[in-house]
């Protein structure tokens, strides 16, 4: 700062040099011009003031002029007007008053005036010079003709002032107006400046003494001077305050930092800058790739491999020592994806529940952390506000969380009976963009319609009972499923293995609550369902009749709903009972059920896995393609129209169980998310070829059914679809 205005300082004293060489300039020209001798120098008039003041007032019979000189002084007769000289001279000859504005000027200086008769004559000898003025004029008055019209000229030496000579532009930068404008100077100054050193000698003298009203030279280099200390002390003043202020700050002590640290402001300003900075970093985009040597190979064939890992989820602050216990990708925004988990036992002070929103450009850390007092089992995205995240907890509430509020729920239902009271293991949001609920489900056989923004009471709430039950009427829901474009039937798999068929309002044929009908019961696990999935039925041929459901007892079995009747129901009488499982023992057991011979079978069971199978999900948009995984960290992903009695491709994840699989929702749905309980979220990218359908996938499955006696011959009339 102290250069910048030094520099200033260096460019108004060469700008003051340069005023000064200029005026000397002008002095000197000016000096030049008056000691050349002019052509009214050469015959000046030798006319004494006194004769003439003396003649033109016995002319007009006026007393004596008091200007007249002193006696023996000869003056030379001046005209400060010529013009006005002129005039007069012409009133006192003719007797005659005429205007001076009506004589005009010629273009040598001269004023002249008509004239005639011996008149002409007097001119003659007054212009060369051999009479007196006195005697011109006397003879004039004495002449008969002195009434008449004469010429009378007279000739004067003028200052012709040259016109004023149009200013070139000027064009100025950012530190000559700033100069200018501390000097004090202006450019209007400098061209009056200019002017007045035309305008001659007698002009300067005047503006030298003051009496223009313009400061004199002296005055404006005193001035200027002055305000070059001023500033000078402005600038050296300023660096020594810095230099004090430099002095006094020092290195912030513990105290100050922390305080600057915990500064809700700065908080938040590290935590969306760091964000964005993590963000890219994390992009996989590669920068430096080499175009002219083709495609990578990511998925090439001839390495066979079809199922890669894209990344891992974990923090070691928030989900170390916890399970995920729930995951769901955001349909908004499909780079998101929502865990829910579990109490860290080894963090007693933190909160018992936790939701991370993660991204896939920013791997390092959660987007965003939302907390609960109590275990998370269930997570659920909004489908139509995609800054709600939905929460089923331990305690039996239903949590709700915007994204654009802090860490604590925004909503969340009471704790009474009106509601759960019990674990809910599964929810679903239903419904459409201005008419939607969520509908939630714990194991006190409890459900329960939730509108998003009231949440103090539930909507609906249906408990389901199952009459002549072995222990109690009630069923412990462990799973609940609608099936596609589906808001008033449901299904519901419970703690015991069986799977019932509900309706949240009453029809005509059926009231609301769980169908006793043989054919509305499904039978064939031996131990707690843990997941059920209906298909999502997006292709040509309608199969959202099948669903998929996963156990404890190391299956996963297929079923058709609406396929039960008396026929199905002797069908399941006449085949062997399922086999039950023993919690006590590695291995299973196979046992005799009298329940398994009431309701309907499963269509298929795969029963591949090394361990209890914790969920099943269908592919989005694959009708012959779905995934599971189970207790030995394994991620199986099955193809029915490939193979039905073991997996497609199975591949190990992690040595602990994998809880939960989510299928992401872009328009090929490559992505899995799986979660397991070392708190890790893993997500794998599967081949375009393996997950993109042909044509005949569908017709595929369709004959598959068919072979199993699921369904008739497809060769049904016009090729209809049997399903419909």
């Amino acid at each position: 700062m102290a250069d910048r205005r030094r520099q200033e300082i260096d460019e108004k004293r060469a700008k003051l040099a340069e005023l000064r060489r200029a005026r000397d300039e002008r002095k000197a020209l000016l000096a030049q011009a008056e000691s050349a001798p002019g052509p009214s120098q050469s015959t000046p008039l030798t006319t004494s003031r006194k004769d003439v003041n003396d003649l033109v007032d016995s002319l007009l019979q006026r007393p004596a002029s008091p200007y007249a000189s002193t006696p023996g002084r000869s003056t030379p007769l001046q005209f400060p007007n010529p013009a006005r000289a002129s005039s007069s001279l012409g009133q006192a000859v003719n007797g005659v008053s005429t205007p001076p504005g009506s004589v005009p000027p010629t273009p040598s200086g001269r004023i002249s005036r008509l004239s005639n008769g011996s008149g002409g004559q007097g001119r003659e000898r007054l212009d060369s010079g051999l009479a007196n003025p006195a005697d011109v004029i006397r003879e004039r008055a004495a002449s008969p003709l002195s009434s008449g019209v004469d010429y009378v000229d007279h000739s004067a030496e003028l200052y012709e002032l040259p016109t004023k000579a149009k200013p070139a532009p000027v064009l100025y930068s950012k530190s000559t107006q700033t100069a200018s404008m501390s000097t004090g100077t202006s450019t209007s100054d400098i061209e009056s400046d200019g002017e007045d050193g035309r305008a001659g000698d007698g002009a300067r003298r005047e503006r030298r003494d003051g009496g223009s009203g313009r400061e004199t030279e002296d005055e404006m280099r005193r001035r200027i001077l002055e305000e070059i200390e001023k500033e000078r002390g402005e600038v050296e003043k300023e660096i020594k305050e810095l230099k004090e202020r430099e002095e006094k700050l020092g290195d912030l002590t513990s105290e100050q930092k922390q305080a600057i640290f915990t500064a809700p402001d700065f908080s938040a300003f590290i935590e969306a800058s760091t964000r964005i900075a993590q963000r890219a970093l994390s992009d996989g985009y590669d920068y430096v790739k080499d175009y002219t040597i083709g495609l990578d190979g990511a998925f090439d064939d001839a390495d066979g491999q079809k199922v890669k890992l894209v990344c891992t989820f974990s923090d070691e602050r928030w989900t170390a020592g916890r399970s995920v216990t729930g995951l769901d990708w955001s349909s908004k925004f499909p780079e998101l994806l929502a865990a829910s988990y579990n109490k860290n036992p080894a963090a007693p002070n933190d909160p018992d529940g936790i939701v991370a929103i993660w991204n896939l450009h920013l791997l390092e850390r959660p987007e965003f952390i939302f907390h609960s007092p109590s275990d998370i089992l269930s997570i659920s995205f909004s489908p139509f506000h995609p800054t709600l995240v939905f929460g089923g907890s331990y305690s039996g509430q239903v949590l709700l969380w915007d994204t654009r509020a802090k860490h604590l729920p925004v909503l969340k239902t009471p704790l009474s009976a009106s509601g759960h009271t019990y674990p809910i293991y599964s929810m679903k949001m239903v419904g459409t963009q201005n008419a939607n609920s969520l509908v939630s489900a714990s194991t006190d056989g409890l459900v329960c319609s939730w509108l998003a923004d009231m949440l103090a009471q539930p909507q609906e709430a249906l408990p389901l009972t199952v009459p002549n039950h072995s222990k109690t009427d009630e069923v412990s829901i462990t799973a609940l499923d609608f099936p596609h474009s589906e808001t008033s039937t449901f299904w519901v798999g419970t703690e015991e293995g069986s799977i019932y068929q509900a309706n949240r309002y009453d029809q005509p044929s059926r009231k609301a609550g769980i169908s006793t009908s043989a054919g509305d019961i499904y039978r064939g696990h031996a131990g707690p369902v843990t997941g059920l999935h209906f298909h999502p039925s997006t292709g040509s041929i309608d199969f959202g009749d099948l669903f998929l459901t996963s156990s404890v007892d190391w299956s996963v079995k297929l079923w058709r709903a609406g396929a039960g009747g008396k026929g199905a129901a002797q069908k399941a009488a006449s085949q062997p009972a399922a086999p039950a499982y023993s919690r006590s023992a590695s291995e299973r057991v196979v046992s005799t059920s009298k329940e398994a011979a009431v309701g309907q079978q499963s269509l298929h069971s795969f029963e591949s896995a090394d361990d209890y199978v914790f969920d099943v999900k269908w592919h989005p948009h694959h009708p012959a393609m779905f995934g599971a995984v189970d207790g030995s960290g394994k991620f199986d992903l099955w193809n029915l129209n490939q193979d039905t009695e073991v997996p497609h491709i199975s591949t190990t994840v992690s040595p602990r169980a994998l809880n939960k699989l989510a299928w992401d929702r872009t328009p090929l749905s490559r992505k899995a998310a799986v979660g397991g309980a070392d708190g890790k979220v893993y997500v794998y990218e599967l081949a375009e070829k393996l997950v993109q359908p042909r044509d005949s996938e569908w017709v595929d499955m369709q004959r598959q059914r068919s072979a199993r006696g699921i369904e008739p011959a497809i060769g049904q009339r016009d090729g209809a679809n049997p399903l419909l």
